[in-house]
């Protein structure tokens, strides 16, 4: 349809070629001249003619009217054709897509929008953060249409699908197909073309995770493993697993449990937790420092040293965890928000 709809303008140009033309040898015209008689006969306005027409230029204005008329009627049906069949919205809405996509980046990309992808792209999305959800089962894109998610309805395991999705410039991808092959190679592909994009990606069978990690993620979750962890510590600690899903998802309680990085220049650099001010000002226990080195320090003394890069891993009220991002990164802790495509 797209094809056809450029016939438009095509035949167009080329009916106003014929009519100049054959002015200008029939008639012996100017090209202005020509373009005028051209002009007033297709629109007919009906303008005093350059020169009398004598029987020859007659007959082919006659021709020429008459092939106006029917390309008008031609460009009509094409149109409303194309209007009533949705193609020009489907057109209009991926130019606008496109130009979004282009204008993405520090995003987030989840191939693959089955269950877990909804959940991850609505966590991310409630986190302020930009996403694309990548899928190509249409049944699946119109559930991304609803939610109205900035979306591409292609093969997330094809390289050109994932540069329009913006790898180059996005922050991070996770990679939720439901084949185990497809999130590898799809993890090759994401790895070749950013070397700092932070890659997260499901592991289906027992011995995928290492060749994903092998391939280039950071992070792989197995999600039987870990919903039969899940299943395991809800028998045998059922009060500590309600805890730690109440303040990891930060809804239904006022205590949450975040983690922050400590930028280069910050206030803190260089003074313990007990001068660092976060348990008196901010009524924070910091759980865990996790160090430039990977190194993680759990429950730390008064006397621990802050450095820049270390990850704090703090838990207490969102008001408050949000201050303290406001003190240290100069933003609070992103609230919720909708994704729109």
């Amino acid at each position: 349809m797209r094809h056809k709809i450029l016939l438009v303008p095509i035949l167009t140009l080329m009916l106003f070629c014929v009519g100049i033309l054959g002015f200008m040898l029939i008639e012996h015209y100017s090209f202005v001249d020509a373009l005028y008689m051209t002009v007033i006969t297709l629109s007919t306005v009906g303008f005093q003619e350059v020169k009398p027409l004598d029987q020859v230029g007659r007959i082919f204005t006659i021709f020429l009217i008459l092939l106006g008329a029917g390309l008008v009627a031609f460009n009509v049906n094409l149109l409303a054709g194309a209007f009533l069949d949705g193609h020009l919205v489907e057109m209009y809405r991926r130019r606008r897509l496109s130009k979004l996509l282009e204008g993405m980046a520090d995003h987030f990309i989840v191939c693959g929008h089955g269950q877990m992808g909804q959940i991850v792209a609505q966590e991310l999305c409630r986190a302020s953060l930009g996403v694309v959800v990548i899928d190509k089962e249409p049944s699946v894109i119109q559930k991304v249409l609803e939610s109205r998610i900035v979306h591409l309805a292609a093969d997330a395991t094809e390289e050109e699908t994932l540069l329009a999705a913006g790898v180059q410039r996005a922050r991070g991808l996770v990679s939720l197909v439901s084949r185990d092959t497809d999130n590898v190679f799809i993890v090759l592909t994401a790895r070749d073309l950013n070397k700092n994009l932070q890659i997260l990606a499901r592991a289906g069978t027992a011995g995928s995770e290492k060749r994903l990690i092998k391939a280039g993620a950071n992070r792989v979750v197995s999600p039987y493993a870990s919903g039969a962890m899940r299943i395991a510590q809800n028998i045998l600690q059922p009060t500590v697993t309600d805890f730690l899903e109440l303040a990891l998802s930060g809804e239904g309680m006022e205590l949450s449990l975040q983690e922050t990085e400590i930028p280069a220049g910050a206030p803190l650099v260089g003074k313990d937790l007990m001068s660092s001010g976060i348990r008196s000002q901010y009524n924070l226990i910091i759980v865990a420092i996790k160090r430039t080195d990977a190194r993680m320090i759990y429950n730390p003394s008064s006397q621990e040293e802050l450095r820049e890069g270390d990850v704090l891993i703090a838990i207490g009220p969102s008001e408050n965890l949000a201050r303290f991002r406001t003190y240290l990164l100069g933003q609070p802790f992103p609230g919720a928000r909708a994704c729109k495509c």
